[in-house]
């Protein structure tokens, strides 16, 4: 039986909380969404990822951004490629370790960026750019198969046993593309370590939580999420879709953004017209461009997302973990259809909206992966049936 979703932190505690004479903006230039503003949180500016697979990495750094602007008033621009650096050399060593029967590719989630500021420490932007294939841009294609020709080459090996040598080769590989990690930099006048500078950010790793909504596993639990990224098998926790939908609203409401992983393959994801929706008509086929183009730029009634649908949609193959970005806020169409500001990672030229989309409630509901968040942007009453303090 289908349950549809209602909950405590809704729809309409959003709305009632909408100042008079709310900014108003269209979905696009020229286009016939009509946005009014409930609720815009502190954010850095759009990043772009340009030709790499590292979403997963600027998405959670933009989350930790915001943070810091919401701990300490601090303004930082994180290196993204400090995270990729120690992830992949992880990533490479677990792969040998399993003789290749695990995943080895450039993808990755936000799990991994807690174990590398937990473990490794943190650098700005500035002590670590990443960018030795093009000063402006992160392109790694060829450094992803490099890598990946380097540990199948090491796995097969005719020896008997592994080169004692093999991590020295890799790592000299990676970072022939991007840098050597810095052990010591200057910031602001000052002089940091990776690890002293993670703590001069007032970052806890501890007090973030990555969770998740299927049907598949028991509720208020973890469970190792099973998707392909998820390399090193971290566990999440499980809550059912109506708290799921709870938590994400009175994490915006009460001032904190969260990092939002999710499937962005199905047309209704339309990044050109700035919206990602699934309409109540039409989302069981293949529609023309056009009629995509039309079903994306005006208010169209959303399809009821319930606990049911959404796990068929992941069982099938049909919602995956496509993509990373970063939550910063709410909005309301013309209809009164509540939609998420989603800060991207595509730079701010790729669509009219400056880098951003608004992702209707029904798509995040339907289409999320998973989100990271802090402990204290889940109600105390959900976060005690997860057994977090």
């Amino acid at each position: 039986m289908n349950k549809i979703i209602t909950g405590i932190f809704g729809v309409a505690a959003l709305l009632h909380s909408l100042p008079s004479g709310a900014q108003t903006f269209k979905n696009k230039e020229g286009g016939h969404i009509e946005f009014t503003v409930v609720k815009d949180l502190d954010k850095t500016e759009v990043a772009n990822q340009y030709r790499s697979s590292t979403c997963w990495s600027f998405s959670s750094l933009s989350f930790f951004e915001s943070e810091i602007l919401r701990i300490s008033e601090k303004r930082v621009n994180l290196s993204e490629m400090f995270v990729v650096n120690h992830i992949y050399r992880d990533k490479a060593d677990r792969y040998v370790r399993m003789h290749g029967n695990g995943t080895f590719a450039a993808g990755g989630g936000f799990p991994d960026a807690l174990y590398v500021m937990k473990n490794y420490g943190m650098v700005p932007e500035s002590a670590y750019p990443g960018k030795l294939v093009d000063p402006e841009n992160h392109i790694h294609w060829e450094m992803d198969n490099v890598l990946k020709s380097i540990v199948d080459a090491v796995i097969a090996n005719k020896n008997g046993k592994l080169s004692p040598v093999w991590k020295d080769a890799y790592t000299a590989s990676l970072d022939s593309y991007l840098g050597a990690l810095p052990e010591k930099f200057e910031t602001e006048g000052s002089s940091y370590t990776p690890k002293t500078y993670m703590e001069s950010l007032k970052i806890n790793p501890d007090d973030y939580i990555v969770l998740t909504s299927f049907s598949h596993h028991p509720f208020y639990s973890q469970f190792v999420l099973e998707v392909p990224d998820n390399w090193a098998a971290q566990s999440v926790y499980n809550v059912p879709l109506a708290d799921f939908r709870d938590i994400m609203n009175y994490s915006i409401d009460k001032g904190y953004t969260f990092a939002w992983a999710a499937d962005v393959s199905e047309y209704g994801f339309n990044w050109k017209n700035g919206v990602a929706i699934v309409p109540q008509n039409g989302w069981e086929y293949r529609p023309s461009k056009s009629l995509i183009d039309s079903l994306t730029d005006y208010p169209v009634v959303q399809m009821t997302i319930t606990q049911e649908n959404r796990q068929v949609a992941f069982d099938n193959y049909e919602t995956q973990d496509d993509h990373g970005m970063h939550i910063t806020g709410i909005v309301k169409d013309q209809n009164g259809t509540l939609y998420y500001k989603v800060k991207n990672s595509w730079g701010t030229k790729s669509n009219d909206c400056d880098g951003y989309l608004y992702a209707s409630e029904a798509y995040v509901l339907y289409k999320s992966t998973g989100i990271m968040l802090h402990k204290d942007a889940i109600p105390s009453s959900i976060r005690k049936k997860m057994g977090i303090k």
